[in-house]
């Protein structure tokens, strides 16, 4: 006990921040021991409290900056201390950008053993109120004697004390008291862990996942908090196949559109999509300009998920194949290429993450790839194409790691050259990297 104590005195201890984690914590060197430090920035003299004291490392809790950084603001949000769902609040939107394409180009060059020969200008947006889908943790506290509805606090497992967020989109983010109002009023305010946000320029749904069956009483409460502040509830007492609206017949449709192709997609709830819907449209332009799909060419679009990619190349190519595993979301982008009218387009289901993935698009020629993978990457199905005839491979990532070790199969392997790689900044004040990188031959 008397050791532990000493170990993390609470006595504040100087140090000088020298660099940045990918992660945004702050990395100094105390007594010659690698020190991480949340809240911190390169050049900032700090006192900090010990928080965790490893063999290797340990870490840190600012408690005074002696010297700020040109680069520190002042985070807006009053649960920046607490809330995990953030990291970089504290520094300019100039500042993560900058910092995240230093990563991108550090992970290309170490891990995958290139370098582009141009880097792309980022894509940035809004700041505040982007974040369009989104996950809570919902936990009733016996301590507290109430519901909280939140992010997970910073490197624990206990839900954030939240009244708002700000990176939330107005319509979910400003909501999160009353959403724990109203659970605490329900009979199984224990037993609903999470609630799914999505959020379109029509509506709001809110996804209540709940382990016990619902009262008649607990669904007219919930009723009552859809007509007040004109959001859709729908209900998940189990998979993702239980999910069904509240008020059947009156849930508005989700979607959102890609003007410039004449495009809207539709999508269910708990569909993957991206959650910052300005980038997302800047994104698709983006990629199709370094694409450049032509009257004439066939394209491949793998992880195609709902058509994000694949109706816009529709628009532009003679003929487009969407690939992804996930069985929902290809019957959704074949009735998304209906609903657009698109003709020239097919969808594929195949395990793209499967090393001796036997499938007929394999067999097909194509001019063009599009590859938009989760954060694993896309290894096995690089090694599992021979791209006889492929000019151009367009990459979004949302992992550079990731990025960096493809990059290194498609230049050492399969003959490309990495012409341009840059940021996009989907996800402002968190430590999250998203990516695109062109590949030539």
């Amino acid at each position: 006990m008397s050791r532990r104590h000493k170990i993390l005195s609470a006595e504040p201890v100087a140090a000088q921040i020298e660099s940045l984690t990918h992660e945004g914590r702050g990395i100094a060197y105390v007594n010659g021991k690698t020190t991480f430090i949340d809240g911190t920035l390169p050049g900032e003299k700090v006192l900090f409290q010990y928080r965790r004291r490893r063999a290797r490392y340990d870490e840190g809790k600012l408690t005074e900056i002696i010297n700020p950084s040109p680069e520190r603001v002042d985070a807006p949000c009053e649960h920046y201390d607490q809330c995990g769902g953030c990291s970089l609040q504290h520094t300019t939107p100039q500042f993560q950008i900058e910092r995240k394409q230093a990563v991108l180009l550090e992970q290309l060059q170490y891990i995958g053993r290139v370098q582009p020969e141009q880097i792309l200008p980022p894509l940035t947006g809004p700041v505040w109120g982007y974040r369009r889908k989104a996950r809570l943790s919902v936990k009733y506290v016996e301590k507290k004697g109430r519901v909280l509805v939140g992010f997970l606090e910073k490197y624990s497992p206990y839900v954030a004390d939240l009244k708002s967020c700000v990176v939330l989109h107005p319509s979910a983010g400003l909501i999160l008291t009353d959403l724990q109002t109203v659970i605490s009023q329900l009979s199984v305010h224990r037993k609903i862990p999470q609630i799914e946000i999505a959020v379109t320029d029509k509506t709001t749904a809110l996804v209540f996942r709940h382990i016990m069956p619902l009262t008649e009483s607990d669904l007219a409460i919930l009723k009552k908090f859809e007509d007040k502040h004109k959001v859709d509830i729908y209900l998940q007492p189990a998979g993702l196949e239980s999910v069904t609206p509240l008020s059947p017949g009156n849930a508005t449709a989700l979607s959102y559109c890609l003007p410039e192709y004449n495009v809207e997609i539709f999508f269910e709830p708990t569909d993957f999509i991206q959650n910052n819907y300005e980038i997302n449209v800047a994104m698709v332009n983006f990629a199709l300009e370094l694409l450049e799909p032509g009257g004439s060419d066939h394209v491949l679009d793998l992880f195609c998920g709902l058509g994000n990619f694949s109706l816009p190349l529709a628009r532009k190519s003679a003929r487009v194949t969407g690939v992804d595993g996930d069985t929902g979301l290809i019957e959704r982008a074949r009735s998304n290429s209906r609903h657009n009218k698109v003709t020239n387009i097919e969808f594929h289901i195949a395990n793209l993450a499967d090393q001796d993935l036997q499938a007929s698009f394999l067999q097909h020629e194509y001019l063009k790839v599009l590859l938009d993978p989760p954060r694993a990457g896309a290894p096995e199905i690089i090694y599992n194409m021979d791209f006889k005839g492929v000019k151009r491979i367009v990459y979004v990532s949302c992992n550079p790691a990731t990025l960096a070790r493809d990059a290194g199969i498609l230049v050492e392997k399969k003959g490309f050259h990495l012409q341009k790689a840059g940021v996009m900044d989907m996800f402002p004040h968190t430590s999250h990297i998203e990516s695109i990188a062109l590949f030539v031959r």
